[in-house]
């Protein structure tokens, strides 16, 4: 499983990369300017990522316009949706609005912090990248 970490808050970035890590290869961006660099940096090289771990308050460029930014590219390459990348939105926000943002502009998951290790494996076993 390929994992990009966008996340500023360092010690919830060193959590999730310790955490994702025994799945696979993780990336780290801290920015939403480097999340869709780096997104769209794998995904032109052919090797897109199988999870994003999205930030909602991040500098440059909040996590829901990554978020959205991100949906509208696969569509315009017609990536189908089996084949898009999942995405997981973290917080400290527990607003109902930042969480139906998120869910109408197509996340799979949504996480408050701090992130429960349990629910997490769980999430990523419905969605199917681990066992």
């Amino acid at each position: 499983m390929k994992v990009l970490i966008a996340e500023d808050d360092l010690a919830s970035r060193k959590f999730l990369f310790k955490y994702l890590s025994s799945y696979g290869e993780c990336d780290i961006t801290v920015d939403g300017i480097e999340a869709l660099d780096a997104y769209l940096l794998a995904l032109d090289e052919g090797k897109p990522y199988d999870l994003i771990c999205l930030d909602i308050m991040m500098p440059k460029l909040d996590g829901i316009k990554v978020l959205k930014t991100i949906r509208d590219i696969e569509k315009q390459r017609k990536i189908t949706d089996s084949d898009r990348t999942k995405i997981i939105m973290t917080t400290a926000l527990n607003e109902k609005k930042t969480v139906f943002d998120s869910f109408e502009n197509e996340c799979e998951a949504y996480a408050a912090k701090p992130i429960d290790t349990k629910k997490l494996t769980e999430v990523l076993q419905k969605m199917g990248l681990v066992k």
